[in-house]
């Protein structure tokens, strides 16, 4: 095994376990960070002619936005936001497609730029869902946050 199958090995299983231990919201939190990373990764074989190379990391970055961001969506509790973020997702799978057959570069720093804005936003909500406030009736009942 040569020193990049074993690096690679390494990275895998950090992340399978990543995975394993992570809460739904630290999840979709790192489904953010995948695709801005194959995007970013797709950018870089475009600026070096390397197409079928950027082929790959778009279409990771389309799975990653169809089969993993826009599938996470609950429509019913969600209502009119995730209505709003699928067709959203639906427009960034559009603009890559169109940024893998033009070799758009805006299109991927468009698609880039909309991610890193979800994501921030995203972020930001983490210490509410994972340690939600505490309401007035149970601080009276006695039950208090951990």
């Amino acid at each position: 095994m040569n020193s990049r199958t074993a690096i690679n090995a390494y990275a895998n299983v950090g992340l399978s376990t990543d995975v394993m231990a992570a809460d739904p919201h630290k999840l979709t939190s790192m489904l953010f960070e995948g695709a801005l990373l194959t995007i970013t990764k797709a950018r870089h074989a475009m600026a070096h002619d390397e197409p079928a190379i950027k082929g790959q990391y778009i279409s990771k970055a389309i799975a990653i936005i169809g089969e993993g961001l826009h599938a996470s969506l609950d429509r019913e509790a969600g209502g009119a936001l995730a209505g709003n973020l699928a067709t959203l997702y639906d427009y960034m799978v559009k603009r890559l497609v169109h940024a893998n057959a033009k070799n758009d570069v805006g299109a991927l720093d468009e698609v880039a730029h909309l991610l890193t804005e979800l994501k921030e936003a995203w972020d930001s909500i983490r210490p509410q869902v994972v340690h939600p406030p505490v309401s007035e009736s149970s601080r009276q009942a006695g039950y208090a946050r951990v």
